[in-house]
């Protein structure tokens, strides 16, 4: 059933969503008071996790429905923006709140690049090759997305340990390396979407690349634009999709406070509390990734694996600098030596395991493997 085009099903998710947004500003304050009670905590997180997975999967719905009204890459990028959005506002409103968290950054970074692309995106090696066998991608793009994660993950998490500030920038290094990550990320959406989007794209059989296109003249006859049926399901599902958000960004901070409430509880390390939420925010574009390798369409889900990392690093390093910066609060940037090594072999693993022209379930196993390690080290480092 549909009211005014509108699945039922999508009206119920917004309707739900704003609900408990409206009961958490009001009550949220009584509710998730100190001392929080077990009772309190857990049925606070069933109502916050319900509902919070419930509209990012509305996100990943009309995502997809704009994917296929503007095709690839766009739809993709923005999948990955909006989810990535929901993590970098989470983390910035953690820093401007009452209180020090000077290693939210990177530790949020760092979770997410153990999670996307050793965890979700080993799932899809393996659940793509036990389906479809090796599966082809574009190795052009695949290395496009490696380089950046190597550049900005190396001069964000490891270049602070080697400079005077023990694991911080001074003032000028910080404005200088926000700056610079910030130009790098907008340079490469802009090829994503431009001039080089034919990276990102599945290639034919037998083929690592999309070849380039020649370029038309410019008096030659440009493609049919979206009619007035399209234009208006475009913004149709552009605001469902903002609606959807905003209530994620809302209650994302609630379920911090009782997320850190079961981790102190239970007495696991602070650093896990960061897994979790990152874990709920990309639950959904992980299962999206998981089902495009399914389909056997790999590229997809490389874009959505590395593209939401890259996007991750692109927009929480300038965010996380400046607010140091213009609040005062200390930002600490440089992870251990332990997260050194293991940032340097995902990075190693993954150029290792899209060097070639095809993916394959043992590749996959690698990254699980390696995502093990990390967990295992987690709580016994």
């Amino acid at each position: 059933m549909r009211v005014n085009g509108i699945p039922k099903t999508t009206w119920f998710k917004l309707g739900w969503a704003w609900l408990v947004v409206i009961a958490f500003t009001v009550y949220g304050g009584t509710w998730l008071a100190e001392p929080l009670t077990p009772t309190a905590a857990v049925a606070c997180f069933a109502v916050l996790f319900f509902t919070i997975v419930a509209a990012s999967f509305g996100v990943v719905h009309e995502a997809d429905l704009l994917a296929h009204k503007l095709g690839e890459p766009y739809g993709t990028l923005i999948l990955t923006l909006s989810i990535v959005s929901i993590e970098v506002i989470l983390i910035a409103s953690v820093l401007l709140a009452p209180g020090e968290f000077p290693t939210i950054g990177r530790d949020s970074i760092f979770a997410v690049m153990m999670i996307i692309v050793n965890l979700v995106m080993g799932i899809c090696l393996v659940a793509g090759g036990l389906k479809h066998g090796e599966q082809a991608f574009n190795a052009q793009g695949a290395n496009a997305y490696l380089s950046m994660i190597a550049l900005l993950t190396g001069t964000a998490l490891v270049l602070p340990n080697y400079l005077s500030g023990a694991g911080e920038f001074a003032p000028l290094q910080a404005w200088t390396i926000a700056a610079v990550t910030a130009a790098l990320y907008a340079v490469f959406l802009l090829l994503q979407m431009r001039s080089e989007s034919r990276l990102f794209i599945q290639p034919g059989p037998g083929m690592m690349a999309v070849p380039p296109q020649p370029k038309a003249p410019r008096n030659a006859p440009q493609g049919r634009s979206a009619g007035a049926g399209d234009r208006a399901a475009i913004v149709t599902s552009s605001l469902l999709l903002l609606g959807m958000i905003i209530p994620i960004v809302l209650l994302a901070h609630h379920l911090a406070i009782v997320i850190d409430y079961g981790v102190a509880t239970a007495g696991a390390p602070v650093a896990v509390s960061g897994v979790l939420i990152a874990i709920i925010v990309f639950t959904p574009e992980s299962l999206t990734a998981v089902r495009a390798a399914l389909n056997n369409e790999m590229q997809r889900a490389i874009n959505l694996c590395l593209g939401a990392f890259v996007s991750t690093v692109g927009l929480t390093v300038p965010a996380v600098l400046i607010i140091g910066l213009m609040t005062g609060k200390q930002v600490v940037m440089g992870i251990s030596p332990l997260e050194t090594v293991l940032l340097a072999l995902t990075v190693l693993l993954g150029m290792l395991s899209f060097n070639g022209q095809r993916t394959s379930v043992m590749q996959g196993a690698m990254h699980l493997a390696l995502f093990i390690t990390y967990g295992f080290l987690l709580f016994y480092p």
